[in-house]
C-alpha cells in the first residue's frame, strides 16, 4: 500500500501552476491595437496616402499625370466638406509629401454606410447590372446591411470603371485616381485656394460663352452616345464650369443604352434635361439646335 505521506506530497497534473501563468510574470506588455495603423503619428484626421492600397486595376488610367502625388510617404489631410448627397458626400483632401512641398487636391467621394444610405435612384439603373454571385444578388435584393454594403461598392466601382473608360475616350471627366471600397478618389476641380468649381447651373454665361459651352457639350454627349452610354442623370446641375471649360461629374448611373431595356429613355431623357437648359437660357444659332440633340444622340448609338 503506497505511503499516504507520499500521496501527499506527490504533485498531482492540475496542481500545476499553468504555464501561461508562469510566463505572464516576465511577459512584455504587447503595443497598443491601433499602433502601426493608418493614422499612428500623425494629426487628427489626417492618414498616410492610400495610394498603394488598391489593386493596380483600381488606381487611375495610366500615364499618371504629373499633377498626382504618388510618393508613398504622402499624407491625406482632410480640410473640409464639398457637397452633400442622397447617396455619397464628396470631401476635399490635400495629399501632399511633408516637408517636400509637393502636394495636390483631390475630391473624395465616399458612398454612406448602410445604416444612412438612401439609394433612391438604384433599382432602376442596377437592371442589368447584376453581379455573378447569387448569393449577393439575394442580399441587394432584399436591402439587407450586407446587400447595402455591396450596392455602394458596385457603384463606386461602377463610377470608377465609367470614368476611366470615359477618360482614355476624351471625354471631360474628372481624372479617376483610385477606388479603394466604397471611397472614390477624384481629381478636384476647381482653383488652387481649395474652392470648388461652379455647377453650369450656378453660372450666367454671356451668349458667346453658351455657344461654347453647347459645343463642348454636345461632343461630350456624341462621344458618350458613341462608345453607347448615356450619362443617366445628367442636367445642369452636374457640369462643372472651370476655367471656361465643361467637365461632366457624378456617374455612377452610367446607362448601357443597348443592353439596358430603357437606355433610349435615358439617352432622351439627358439630352431633354440639358436641351432645356441651355434654351432657357437664350441659346441661338446653335448647330445642333437643342431640339435635334436627341435624334443625333439616338443615331450616335445606333438606336433606332
Amino acid at each position: 500500500m503506497p505511503d499516504p505521506a507520499y500521496r501527499r506530497s506527490k504533485r498531482r497534473f492540475d496542481d500545476d501552476e499553468p504555464t501561461f501563468a508562469k510566463r505572464d510574470r516576465h511577459r512584455r506588455s504587447l503595443p497598443p491595437p491601433d499602433a502601426g495603423d493608418d493614422v499612428a503619428g500623425l494629426p487628427a484626421g489626417d492618414r498616410w496616402s492610400t495610394w498603394d492600397q488598391p489593386a493596380a486595376g483600381d488606381r487611375g488610367p495610366q500615364p499618371y499625370p504629373r499633377w498626382l502625388v504618388t510618393d508613398l510617404a504622402a499624407v491625406d489631410t482632410e480640410l473640409g466638406i464639398l457637397k452633400t448627397g442622397k447617396e455619397a458626400d464628396v470631401f476635399l483632401v490635400r495629399r501632399g509629401v511633408p516637408g517636400a512641398g509637393r502636394s495636390c487636391l483631390l475630391a473624395a467621394k465616399r458612398y454612406r454606410d448602410p445604416e444612412h444610405r438612401m439609394f433612391h435612384r438604384d433599382s432602376a439603373y442596377r437592371e442589368g447590372r447584376r453581379v455573378r454571385e447569387s448569393r449577393a444578388n439575394r442580399a441587394m435584393a432584399a436591402g439587407s446591411a450586407a446587400g447595402r454594403e455591396m450596392i455602394a461598392r458596385q457603384w463606386a466601382n461602377a463610377e470608377f470603371a465609367a470614368l476611366c473608360q470615359l477618360r482614355r475616350s476624351g471625354v471631360p471627366v474628372p481624372y479617376p485616381v483610385q477606388v479603394l471600397g466604397t471611397e472614390l478618389l477624384l481629381e478636384f476641380i476647381g482653383e488652387p485656394d481649395g474652392t470648388a468649381a461652379p455647377r453650369l447651373a450656378e453660372t450666367r454665361p454671356a451668349p458667346d460663352a453658351l455657344a461654347r459651352l453647347w459645343d463642348q457639350l454636345v461632343r461630350a454627349l456624341l462621344t458618350l452616345a458613341g462608345l453607347g452610354l448615356a450619362h443617366g442623370d445628367l442636367s445642369a446641375y452636374n457640369l462643372l464650369v472651370s476655367g471656361g471649360r465643361l467637365v461632366m461629374i457624378d456617374l455612377p448611373q452610367v446607362v448601357d443604352v443597348i443592353a439596358h431595356p430603357r437606355g433610349a429613355e435615358f439617352l432622351d431623357r439627358d439630352a431633354a434635361n440639358v436641351a432645356r437648359w441651355f434654351t432657357a437660357r437664350g441659346l441661338a444659332g446653335a448647330a445642333p439646335a437643342p431640339g435635334e440633340l436627341a435624334g443625333l444622340l439616338r443615331q450616335e448609338a445606333r438606336l433606332a
